[in-house]
């Protein structure tokens, strides 16, 4: 019995051993220790195991995703760039010019719309594949840079490539695209494009990116001779020369650096070093202490710079000459975060909209954000960005917004003009749905937090604009195209004008609303006639003042009787309602069940105010007493009789005229800062702000939209085409006293009518 059970503890002691090898002891523990020993270690083995197994599954799949979008000045070659990525990773098996002879153009190339939009991609999110790394190019839009839609398309990135052209330089819609990205904190590197042409200078473009975007940038290649002589490029990390051979410049071939460059080169590397040792400790430590610095030490210092935005690697080449574009897509794995690199946040509505970090793991709750609906054959096609947890076909998913559970009945991914068939996706991936519906911007999980990625608040439109179809047979495709353009854009919306029977549409500015005009035509071949912009006015109060009004009508039969007695006044500054109603009838003057009536029409008479007939606002309706009558009093009674006490006691409240007030920030050459501020005065504009950025003045002013309108053709006009504007809704104020009598006589032959 004694020798078994010392064979058992040494059994138990070998085990035990193997298990925690540092804790070898010489004296055998006792088998009631080693078998506790054992069974934390077995209890615990299969998590430790799983998560052993789990982990790497995960975060080397998420490790090899890229989201990117590509932006630029137009006509910089975005669209030539990123025909060539889709040449390379073989997502597309030819190369179409953008201005092709052969009638076909390129696959990106979408309408004329190029001039607002940049480029439209024609998926919202173009899946390739490079060198076993999975890259989504996601569309861009780098029109209406005042609405909704830039956000979510920039939320959705996880970097980022600014296209420049060596010709042209730094251009305005350079320097928007450039403060879009840094406004929503997005990594970047850059491309200097166009080396093949005539006066083409990148170090003039690096330059100018320096002092003109404030980069904080340095050159990681250079070219092997420029315009028609430009062959290939020296890389000055991994010092190598690389040339593009082939009828499309598939093939690379790596060479040494050719001997009249190499003082060069080593002059720019070690100009790149310095740059990078200004924003990372560690390549500055080795810098400083002269040791010498490998091409990986160097590559990882430029990843790590670049994901914390301090530091923008400046790539070269020429698109159209197929010189340039592979290294730049091993820039894009080497340098560009993976989604696991970025923090998003989310913002908990169950906590009023407190902002929540998402873990970015497929271990938490599942989160994905729909940012680009498209409409095919079949029905809607929903593209989502999952930000946490992971989503598999067939499981119900809560949208947020709308509180409805919906089946992911097809999960694909984009390939192509196909779409491939995936059983689940996870964090950081980008994914198509089929038969979602839901609008643009709206946020799924499994149903187990209340997450949107985006704030549920959306500014009410601020401009309308009657439209109508010039042919009567395409009025099916128009209001296809409205309905659309609502889901996609919450910011946009239609109506119906009671009076004149015309369709409005409203939105958050002019060009916000010619963009849609101009997608009616080319999108869905519709001409339209568009009428004058028109400004969405509010009326308000300034005083309290009751009414007491009887509505009595006596005409054979049941007669109308009704009498409504009380006070209005305005709503305290800052009110999250815009009208209040109050009973505080005691007793049973007025039957309970008429109440919700009474309320219905007082409702209904402040969606027109007596100045202009625009809605009123901030107001607060409080009945104190009123009387019935036991036959006649009846819902409508009591509702007209609300309606004429409302209109009744208007007049003695002193109303106003509220007007849009926008915030306008100007970005002007110094030398024509004067000009252009003497303007916005004239405009009744109020400047709230002054900053100087370089050679250019950062004007930030108050003015209402009512003055605003043909402003960017008359800011063009004072600053040479030079000066650039973007404008949003700050807040609705009251007018002064001659505009608002200026208004009253414009409407009253309209009523008159």
């Amino acid at each position: 019995m004694a020798r078994s059970r010392s064979s058992t503890t040494r059994l138990l002691y070998t085990l035990r051993s193997s298990i925690y090898p540092s804790s070898r002891s010489p004296t055998p523990p006792s088998p009631i220790t080693a078998l506790l020993h054992l069974h934390r270690h077995y209890s615990a083995a299969p998590a430790v195991r799983a998560k052993d197994d789990k982990e790497p599954w995960w975060k080397e799949s998420m490790e090899k995703v890229r989201n990117i979008g590509i932006s630029a000045h137009i006509d910089s070659g975005k669209t030539t760039l990123t025909e060539r990525v889709l040449f390379y990773t073989g997502r597309i098996h030819e190369i179409h010019e953008v201005r092709g002879k052969d009638g076909v153009g390129a696959k990106m190339d979408s309408m004329e719309l190029e001039r607002e939009k940049g480029i439209t991609i024609q998926s919202a999110a173009t899946y390739c594949t490079w060198k076993d790394y999975q890259v989504n190019i996601i569309d861009t839009p780098g029109h209406v840079d005042f609405t909704i839609e830039v956000e979510r398309a920039l939320r959705v990135l996880d970097g980022a490539i600014l296209v420049l052209c060596s010709v042209g330089g730094v251009q305005s819609q350079s320097i928007t695209v450039d403060r879009q990205m840094r406004r929503y904190e997005v990594p970047r590197v850059a491309f200097i494009n166009k080396l093949d042409r005539m006066g083409a200078d990148p170090w003039k473009v690096l330059n100018q990116a320096r002092k003109k975007l404030r980069h904080h940038s340095a050159a990681v290649q250079m070219p092997i001779g420029l315009e028609e002589d430009f062959q290939g490029l020296v890389d000055l990390v991994q010092l190598k020369a690389y040339y593009f051979h082939g009828s499309s410049g598939e093939k690379v071939v790596t060479e040494e650096i050719p001997a009249d460059m190499q003082a060069m080169a080593a002059e720019k590397r070690r100009e790149l070093i310095e740059a990078v040792s200004d924003v990372d400790d560690q390549l500055a430590e080795a810098f400083l202490s002269d040791e010498p610095i490998s091409s990986a030490d160097l590559e990882a210092a430029i990843r790590r710079a670049t994901i914390a935005r301090k530091f923008i690697p400046v790539f070269m080449g020429s698109a159209f000459k197929n010189k340039g574009v592979q290294p730049l897509l091993d820039g894009v794995l080497c340098y560009l975060p993976c989604p696991l690199e970025v923090d998003n946040f989310a913002l908990d509505q169950a906590k009023k909209e407190e902002k929540v970090k998402l873990s970015g793991t497929p271990a938490g709750p599942m989160v994905a954000l729909a940012f680009k609906l498209e409409e095919r054959q079949f029905g809607q096609l929903t593209y989502l960005r999952i930000y946490e947890g992971i989503l598999k076909k067939g499981d119900f998913i809560t949208n947020i917004n709308t509180g409805k559970k919906i089946k992911v009945s097809k999960l694909g991914r984009m390939h192509s003009d196909s779409m491939e068939d995936i059983q689940e996706a996870h964090a950081g991936q980008i994914v198509a749905v089929f038969g979602l519906d839901c609008a643009s911007g709206d946020t799924f999980t499994d149903g187990s937090v209340k997450y949107t990625m985006t704030s549920m608040n959306v500014p009410e439109p601020v401009v309308s604009l009657a439209v109508s179809p010039v042919s009567k047979d395409s009025g099916k495709q128009f209001s296809k195209a409205l309905n659309r353009f609502q889901r996609e854009d919450p910011t946009f919306r239609v109506g119906l004008d009671p009076e004149s029977g015309q369709t409005i549409i409203s939105g958050m500015g002019e060009l916000h609303l010619e963009v849609y005009v101009e997608r009616i035509k080319r999108e869905y071949k519709v001409d339209a006639t568009v009428g004058k912009p028109r400004v969405n006015f509010r009326e308000t109060i300034t005083q309290r003042a009751e009414f007491d009004y009887l509505h009595k009508k006596q005409s054979g039969g049941q007669g109308q009787y009704g009498r409504v007695v009380g006070y209005m006044e305005p709503l305290p500054a800052g009110s999250e309602t815009k009208f209040e109603f109050e009973n505080m009838i005691i007793g049973q003057a007025i039957p309970s069940n008429f109440i919700p009536h009474i309320e219905k029409g007082f409702r209904e008479a402040a969606n027109s105010g007596s100045l202009i007939g625009f809605p009123v606002e901030n107001i607060r309706v409080v009945m104190t007493d009123g009387a019935s009558h036991a036959v006649d009093s009846s819902e409508l009674a009591f509702r007209l009789a609300s309606i004429y006490a409302f209109r009744q006691c208007y007049a003695k409240c002193k109303p106003v005229i509220l007007e849009p007030v926008m915030l306008v920030e100007l970005k002007v050459p110094t030398e024509f800062q004067g000009t252009v501020a003497g303007d916005l005065n004239r405009r009744k504009g109020i400047i709230v702000g002054n900053d100087q950025e370089g050679d250019d003045s950062v004007i930030n002013a108050l003015v209402p939209l009512n003055n605003m309108f043909g402003y960017s053709t008359a800011l063009r006009s004072m600053t040479q085409g030079k000066g650039e504007f973007t404008m949003e809704y700050k807040e609705h104020s009251p007018v002064s006293a001659d505009v608002q009598t200026q208004l009253i006589n414009a409407h009253k032959p309209k009523t008159a009518e």
